[in-house]
């Protein structure tokens, strides 16, 4: 009996990539024909007439499974609805917008044959993207392999496949605020990266604007590191140590040559200094009491308003 092998495609606004997506993802089937299929699309809330597109895609092939969420969830609130309409062998997760390869997933699959539970595309070159993003993407990864003792590889793309053991263990995880590459990272497994270049995008815009790329990589980063808050303690020893020193060197001076008026200015240095400091200090604890919120509220992660042929 032949392997099924599951593969799960969030879209937002991509009526302009949808087509050539399930085209040559055919292409990719035909090729792996040792294998079953089934493809799950995840609507993501658009705008655009990227729901007709794939309604018509998903008549004519009842491979390709269609989830229309209420409204956008972001890509990994796509990732995440994705994973719970499932049962293959394995799984694939990818882009619509055709920057993840469809086929490349004949090299997942090969070394996933081999023993490989976890094989994720580690993108060495990324073209159609600013200067301003290839930097994000850079001091990303740094400052997450820093934080996360290297447990988030570098340049590590949602792009992978995964063993049913693996995607059924991040299904199991019930956290609100989900980074699903963090969450693939910290599941540990047999894992294995593969090269690849990352191309432009085949048609459209992209939906992933600065800002968004920011906040979801500061999310990332405070949901899988501890560390911020422990840099905090570090930061108040240090300021505690040195008020204690200064004092005592004022007390010092203060015996010895008196109160001197001059010294002003560096008496407002140090005190905008440390002020400086413990506005950064509540701001990293006011990021994990925000992300302690969203976990207490509880709020689904995603909620479905249609779904086609995943009766089938």
């Amino acid at each position: 009996m032949k392997k099924l092998i599951s593969v799960i495609v969030p879209a937002y606004n991509e009526e302009d990539c949808v087509n050539e997506l399930a085209s040559r993802l055919k292409q990719v089937f035909a090729l792996e024909s040792q294998y079953n299929f089934e493809v799950v699309i995840v609507e993501n809330g658009s705008l655009d007439s990227t729901w007709e597109l794939l309604t018509d895609i998903a008549t004519n092939d009842n491979r390709f499974k269609l989830v229309k969420l209420s409204r956008n969830f972001r890509m990994d609130g796509g990732l995440t609805a994705g994973l719970e309409f499932i049962s293959g062998d394995a799984c694939v997760l990818m882009t619509a917008d055709l920057q993840d390869p469809p086929e490349l997933m004949s090299d997942f699959l090969r070394q996933w044959e081999l023993g490989w539970e976890n094989v994720y595309g580690i993108v060495t070159k990324r073209t159609g993207t600013n200067l301003v993003r290839r930097f994000n993407s850079r001091a990303f990864y740094w400052l997450a392999g820093i934080l996360t003792d290297g447990r988030i590889p570098q340049n590590a793309s949602d792009f992978r496949l995964v063993d049913k053991k693996v995607y059924l263990a991040v299904r199991g995880m019930q956290e609100r605020n989900r980074f699903v590459r963090g969450l693939f990272a910290w599941s540990g497994f047999k894992s294995v990266g593969i090269p690849m270049i990352r191309p432009e995008r085949f048609g459209g815009v992209s939906n992933a604007p600065t800002l968004k790329v920011l906040d979801l990589a500061f999310k990332g980063i405070f949901a899988h590191s501890y560390k911020p808050l422990r840099l905090i303690t570090i930061l108040g020893g240090v300021i505690f140590i040195g008020t204690v020193l200064s004092f005592i060197l004022l007390v010092y001076k203060w015996i010895t040559e008196g109160v001197p008026f001059p010294g002003y200015g560096l008496a407002v240095s140090i005190s905008l200094l440390a002020l400086g400091l413990f506005g950064l200090m509540l701001g990293i604890i006011s990021e994990y009491l925000g992300l302690v919120y969203e976990e207490v509220k509880s709020r689904p992660n995603y909620l479905v308003s249609e779904t086609i042929n995943l009766d089938s």
